[in-house]
């Protein structure tokens, strides 16, 4: 398995971010092992899988399936997994629209902007995680009214977190504008940025998910003043999907249900066995990033979470209707953008309950 890492170019907006891109050399290559004792692979013709994923917690299934080699498994040996990583959903959406990768793990608001930009051509074929996504604050911010005058970041402009925190505003009667204008600034950034402009105090706090969030609780004293799932019904909202480009679904439907059948056993690795599940994912992302949470910061992020290859369909139009409603999307059909057959498939020769689409 090869994973590549690249920094975007000089001039992009999104400080920090990695992209991927083909038939440029591999920087970091590491082979893994397996773990636990995965399925039998499905069968496939053979190819390339490029996979993309965050070096986040939110992506905790996707890194242990890496990490484990669960992934490697379920695919078979004679599909070649290479990896990418990105820090925000617009670079990884990028890549998958170039055709630079071929899935990606990803939030949903930037697989809406995907599906919305290019009529279709991307479709989410499962869930990640839903939850995990705070609003943090310094001392002294109490209630809404109190960010009137302040400054907040989120990881990127129209980001899952930057729709989330304008929407939040918005209901609560305070304006904001892209250019960091309104009653409240929001300044989007490197989560890694954030943690630092919130400790020295540059912002007043942040929309992030997880493990930034808790980090800026931890290491940055900061209060939550909104935890997203309060927000949604039974608390569920999608916080990572799995999205994949429709020519390559078409072309390798059988690569698709090896990736799938791959998440299914890192999804029960992840809830089965949490310790296990929280090792592999630090280990991940102190591969991508060079360090490794603390053991405080990922058991507690990790309470924020759930785990569930479920898209949480519903909460996808809610999304798109709240980018529309902040002027950062134009209204789309999102008839056909979540499509669980494969997944379906799986889940009923388990004997499991389908999931939703749209």
């Amino acid at each position: 398995m090869t994973r590549l890492r690249i920094p975007l170019k000089p001039g992009r907006p999104h400080v920090g971010s990695l992209i991927s891109a083909g038939g440029i050399a591999a920087v970091l290559i590491a082979t893994l092992g397996a773990c636990a004792s995965p399925a039998p692979a499905v069968p496939s013709a053979g190819g390339t899988l490029r996979l993309g994923y965050f070096p986040n917690i939110t992506h905790a299934t996707a890194i242990v399936g890496i990490e484990s080699g669960i992934f490697a498994k379920a695919l078979g040996s004679n599909v070649t997994l290479k990896t990418s990583t990105f820090n925000a959903g617009s670079s990884a959406s990028e890549a998958l629209l170039s055709g630079a990768i071929d899935a990606t793990f990803i939030g949903p608001s930037p697989a809406i902007n995907a599906w919305s930009k290019s009529s279709g051509a991307v479709r989410i074929i499962a869930g990640a995680t839903s939850g995990g996504a705070l609003l943090v604050v310094k001392a002294g911010i109490a209630s809404p009214a109190d960010l009137k005058g302040k400054k907040l970041a989120t990881p990127q402009l129209g980001n899952t977190q930057d729709v989330a925190l304008r929407t939040w505003l918005l209901s609560q009667g305070l304006k904001t504008d892209t250019q960091g204008g309104g009653d409240v600034s929001i300044v989007p950034q490197d989560n890694a940025q954030t943690l630092q402009a919130f400790e020295t105090g540059a912002i007043d706090g942040a929309w992030l998910p997880e493990p930034w969030a808790t980090r800026l609780i931890l290491e940055g004293h900061g209060t939550v003043l909104v935890n997203e799932k309060d927000l949604w019904p039974q608390g569920k909202f999608a916080t990572t999907v799995l999205l994949v480009r429709t020519d390559y679904l078409a072309a390798h439907p059988d690569i698709v249900k090896g990736l799938l059948q791959g998440e299914l056993q890192a999804n029960d690795l992840v809830n089965s066995d949490p310790t296990q599940a929280q090792t592999l994912t630090n280990q991940g992302i102190a591969t991508v990033t060079g360090t490794k949470l603390s053991d405080a910061v990922i058991q507690a992020a990790w309470k924020n979470l759930d785990f569930t290859v479920d898209p949480v369909a519903s909460s996808l139009k809610t999304s798109a209707d709240d980018a529309v409603k902040i002027g950062l999307l134009k209204g789309v059909n999102l008839t056909g953008i979540a499509d669980m057959t494969i997944l379906n498939g799986l889940l009923s020769a388990a004997g499991k309950q389908p999931v939703s689409g749209l």
